[in-house]
């Protein structure tokens, strides 16, 4: 077992190293322009989305407090998604009525601002996470710099960190697009 440790080191974790940080060193180029012009289309797309929700809700509220939210969904609106769903109460915390993904999805087809506000809660993601925080860490050079980290992962694989550059989503259209950027 000490030679394949030995053999592990030297043949596969130290060669790493050297690979890891010239990625880093290289990092990736960011088309900074495109990517200022996709957070421009997400806060139009988060204005529309924003009107529409206000009007299904018939007036304006925080769309990013749970709490507001909550009281919309469950007080407000609740007597017609409870009758749809023949639920007798929302989920309940300890501040207010639960709006977690979870909850959200549950109820995603019983009311058209249920699938709003979570389509609205991934276009907010998309743009503070990925178009603000990457525009924030262009360097000079138009490439963004990460840290790789070979010892983090209980299954050996690799994490990024200050960005991750590993977590921009893939499964939507959306995702690819910012990908590609």
């Amino acid at each position: 077992e000490e030679r394949q440790l030995h053999a592990l080191y030297y043949e596969v974790e130290l060669p790493l190293c050297r690979v890891l940080a010239e990625m880093e060193l290289a990092g990736v180029r960011v088309d900074a322009k495109a990517l200022a012009d996709f957070g421009a289309a997400m806060d139009a797309e988060l204005k529309t989305l924003e009107e529409r929700i206000y009007e299904e809700a018939d007036g304006s509220f925080n769309i990013n407090s749970p709490k507001q939210l909550g009281e919309i969904l469950f007080g407000k609106l609740g007597v017609i998604l409870f009758e749809r769903l023949q639920l007798p109460h929302g989920k309940k915390t300890k501040t207010g009525w639960s709006t977690n993904a979870d909850v959200l999805e549950k109820l995603r087809w019983e009311h058209p601002i249920v699938a709003d506000v979570l389509q609205y809660r991934q276009y907010a993601k998309l743009k503070s996470t990925y178009c603000d925080g990457l525009l924030k860490v262009i360097g000079p050079d138009g490439r963004v710099r990460t840290s790789f980290q070979m010892t983090v992962t209980a299954t050996g694989r690799l994490s990024s960190t200050e960005p991750n550059l590993q977590n921009i989503p893939t499964r939507t259209p959306l995702g690819s697009e910012l990908r590609r950027l």
